[in-house]
């Protein structure tokens, strides 16, 4: 992408803000995740469903679940569980004018909260087999 304006790392959260209109970084992100790997999975216009919802009018978002797609993972077979924090939520959301900000929240924070070792390697290990 460009026209980054910043990037910032939260205590929880991974995000940019860039000077492009929503709609073309949405697409942007999109195709950055497939050449990843990763897969979107759900898609929820957070726009549209609160207006249908509650009448509430809101600035252009759209939550992306993503998923690289490689099978079983270390960390499902570690940890069963994991799948409740699955898929990862990439958000993207119209700031102001043309500006939009992606986040995304920090993977290594994510799988900690399992307490599971496997899980809170960052990167994972491979399994043997």
């Amino acid at each position: 992408m460009t026209g980054i304006e910043d990037a910032i790392e939260a205590s929880y959260a991974i995000a940019v803000t860039v000077d492009r209109p929503f709609a073309q970084v949405l697409d942007a992100t999109r195709e950055a995740l497939a050449a990843e790997g990763f897969g979107v999975l759900t898609e929820i216009d957070m726009q549209a469903t609160l207006m249908a919802k509650i009448g509430a009018d809101i600035a252009p978002q759209v939550i992306l679940g993503a998923r690289r797609h490689r099978g079983p993972t270390p960390r499902w077979l570690a940890e069963p569980s994991i799948g409740l924090l699955l898929p990862c939520n990439v958000v993207v959301r119209s700031v102001e004018g043309d500006r939009t900000r992606v986040e995304t929240i920090d993977p290594a924070i994510m799988v900690s909260v399992t307490g599971t070792p496997a899980c809170r390697r960052w990167p994972p290990r491979r399994v043997a087999g």
